[in-house]
């Protein structure tokens, strides 16, 4: 299993820089003027992704890094995840309706953007420099933490996701659905044969 999970999983590297492109963009979403519900499902999504993801990387990356090159850059990671907590603990006790909302959000937005650029242009070319062939054991276990860190919270998962969809991206979404289901059908429909095909005498070369 754990051989299988390796060959699948990508690779750990690979996996921070997804999730660093999932709270980016989350980011590049909220707005001034988005309306309340979204912005806290946007919020408290980037909340739990972060949490989760530093999590992991203290856990799993950031030793097995250590033990290779310590430097600079990966000291100040810890304490700027924990920067990160702190805007987070102060985020998820305000309304969208609070006059520090936005200027928090905005605020973690530039502490994570900061955090990604360091990571991005420094510990992970350098893990894949010195880790190399251990990248994609590394990311199996990583794969397996997060699925035991996010299982007890898929509630809160599935709540923020929801929240988060704009009325419109909802619209469009269950357009595609609805128009995915017509086109399914309309093929289903075209593919089996009318009654009057079944029964076409010329059909069984009578």
């Amino acid at each position: 299993m754990s051989s299988m999970l390796s060959k699948v999983s990508p690779t750990i590297t690979n996996m921070i820089r997804m999730d660093h492109t999932h709270v980016v963009s989350a980011f590049h979403q909220y707005q001034v003027d988005t309306p309340a519900r979204v912005k806290k499902g946007l919020a408290d999504n980037i909340c739990l992704a972060l949490e989760v993801h530093a999590q992991l990387e203290e856990e799993i990356f950031y030793p097995a890094l250590r033990e290779v090159a310590p430097d600079e850059a990966l000291e100040k990671a810890k304490p700027e995840h924990d920067e990160m907590r702190s805007l987070i603990a102060r985020l998820r006790v305000l309304q969208p309706a609070d006059a520090a909302f936005d200027q928090t959000v905005f605020d973690l937005m530039r502490t994570v953007l900061h955090h990604v650029a360091e990571e991005e242009t420094q510990l992970l070319p350098k893990a894949e420099r010195l880790l190399a062939s251990q990248l994609s054991e590394m990311g199996a276990r990583m794969t397996r933490r997060r699925m035991q860190l996010v299982g007890p919270r898929t509630g809160e998962l599935a709540g923020s996701m929801a929240r988060s969809m704009s009325t419109g991206t909802m619209l469009a979404a269950a357009g595609a659905i609805a128009a995915a289901g017509g086109l399914l059908l309309a093929r289903k429909t075209s593919a089996t044969p009318s009654r009057g095909q079944w029964f076409n005498p010329t059909r069984w070369g009578h």
